[in-house]
C-alpha cells in the first residue's frame, strides 16, 4: 500500500535516453556496450543493475533518468522492469514530499485520501507475490539473454520493500534500499548479500525502531560465517520518497538526493565486482 509520501513527489530535469526492450522494461545500455554481452571480454558488460521503482512505475520519467544515470556512472546495463503490468498509481505530481517536520494541511490529506482508494484496485492486482513472481521471471529471462555474471538491484518506496524480498530470496548479487516499503524483520534476518539502506528522517513505513532493529540484525553477525556487508545511512531534512521524488527547490533536500544516488553507485562498485 501507499503512505501520503507515495502519491506526491517532484520531476527530474531532462528526459530519459533508454529505450523500451522486447520484455516490456525500460533499458538503459552501458555506454559503449553492444547488443549482447555474450563473448565479452569487458567485466563491466557482465554486470547489471535492476531499478525498482515506487508505486508510479514505469510511467514517471524520474525512475528512468535515474537509470540513465546509473548506466553512464557504474557503466553497466540498468533494467527497470514493468512488475506491476501497467500503471500502479495514477500518475499525479503534487508538491515533493515536504521536509522532516512540516505537516500536511486538511484539504492536502483529502486529496491523498481520494487517489489512494481509487489506487486499491492496482495494489490488489500487484500485491506482493504476483510483483515477486513477475520479477523472478523477468531476471531469468535477463540472465539467459545477457548472460550477465552478477545482478544488483536498488529500490525506492514499493521497490525498496520489493529489494528486501528479493534480497532474502537470493535472486541478486547486491542491494541498495531506498525508504522502503513495508517489510518484515523476518525477511531482514534471511538476507544473505551485501545491503546498503538509504533512509529518511522521517518515514512512516520505515519507523526509527524498524531501521535500529534491522541494522542491530547485521551488527550482530559481526565476526561469524553469516555477516555480510552493509551500511544504513539517514538523511537529514528528509521524509519517505526524497531519493526517487525530489523537492530540488530545497537545498538540503537536493544534497539528500544527490548523496542518495552516490552511495547507490559506490555500493555497487564496491560490492557488484566481476
Amino acid at each position: 500500500m501507499a503512505c501520503p509520501d507515495c502519491t506526491m513527489g517532484g520531476l527530474l530535469n531532462g528526459e530519459p535516453t533508454g529505450i523500451i526492450s522486447t520484455q516490456g522494461a525500460y533499458f538503459a545500455r552501458a555506454p559503449g556496450n553492444t547488443e549482447s554481452t555474450e563473448g565479452t571480454d569487458n567485466p563491466e558488460f557482465k554486470r547489471a543493475v535492476l531499478l525498482l521503482t515506487d508505486a508510479f512505475g514505469l510511467p514517471l520519467k524520474n525512475s528512468k533518468i535515474i537509470a540513465d544515470n546509473l548506466a553512464i556512472q557504474l557503466k553497466c546495463d540498468v533494467w527497470i522492469p514493468d512488475y506491476f503490468a501497467g500503471l500502479l498509481c495514477p500518475l499525479i505530481i503534487w508538491p515533493p514530499p515536504p521536509p522532516a517536520g512540516v505537516k500536511m494541511g486538511f484539504l492536502e490529506w483529502m486529496r491523498i485520501i481520494f487517489i489512494l482508494i481509487k489506487s486499491i484496485p492496482g495494489f490488489i492486482r500487484n500485491r506482493s507475490s504476483i510483483v515477486d513472481e513477475r520479477l523472478a521471471k523477468f531476471i531469468r529471462a535477463i540472465q539467459e539473454e545477457k548472460k550477465y555474471t552478477k545482478i544488483g538491484a536498488v529500490g525506492y518506496c514499493f521497490g525498496g520493500a520489493t529489494a528486501v524480498r528479493i534480497d532474502s530470496a537470493h535472486l541478486i548479487h547486491s542491494a541498495v534500499v531506498c525508504h522502503p516499503g513495508p517489510f518484515t524483520l523476518e525477511q531482514v534476518k534471511a538476507i544473505k548479500i551485501p545491503t546498503a539502506w538509504v533512509c529518511a528522517q522521517e518515514d512512516m513505513f520505515f519507523s526509527d525502531s524498524l531501521r535500529d532493529q534491522a541494522e542491530a540484525e547485521f551488527a550482530r553477525r559481526q565476526g561469524s560465517d553469516t555477516f555480510v556487508d552493509y551500511e544504513f545511512k539517514v538523511y537529514k531534512g528528509t521524509t519517505h520518497g526524497f531519493a526517487t521524488r525530489p523537492n530540488l527547490d530545497i537545498p538540503e533536500i537536493k544534497e539528500a538526493y544527490q548523496k542518495a544516488f552516490e552511495q547507490t553507485v559506490d555500493w555497487f562498485e564496491k560490492t557488484l565486482v566481476i
